[in-house]
């Protein structure tokens, strides 16, 4: 018979693998999402490719964009997913800042998904390959948002 201090300790030891095995898978797809982003530097260096430009961040109330010390390519429409020109993956979203108006953002970069926007409650998701694919088929930088 299992005791009540067997059973937590059962489940822990339960939590530990399952955390250890999406860890695992997260790593993964992450090397994946990598691999496509070095594919799509490689093909960004071809002739008729977008160049790469500066980037900005949008403040979380979506009021204000801030000044960053990145260059590369925004791979959405509200340019706040992008792509550096080290191939670094970036969410461009951080919190409202006064002095961040004039210093602007040194955002960190991210561990690229295979699916951008998964498990968004606006059900608004995109795989990577599709999103650099866009990118490269559009040339030019994106407009500013409307």
């Amino acid at each position: 018979m299992l005791t009540v201090t067997g059973w937590w300790e059962q489940r822990d030891r339960a939590v530990a693998v399952h955390a250890a095995a999406l860890r695992s898978k997260r790593e993964a797809e992450a090397a994946q999402a990598r691999g496509l982003i070095e594919e799509f530097l490689r093909r960004a260096d071809a002739a008729g490719a977008p160049a790469p430009q500066p980037l900005t961040c949008l403040s979380y109330n979506g009021r204000t964009r801030f000044r960053t010390p990145l260059t590369g390519w925004y791979l959405n429409q509200s340019r706040t997913i992008a792509v550096d020109i080290l191939g670094n993956y970036y969410v461009l979203l951080v919190p409202q800042s006064f002095r961040a108006r004039f210093t602007g953002v040194v955002p960190q970069p991210q561990q690229p998904p295979l699916i951008v926007g998964e498990g968004g409650r606006d059900g608004k998701s995109m795989p990577l390959r599709d999103l650099l694919a866009r990118r490269l088929q559009a040339g030019g930088p994106h407009p500013p948002p409307a």
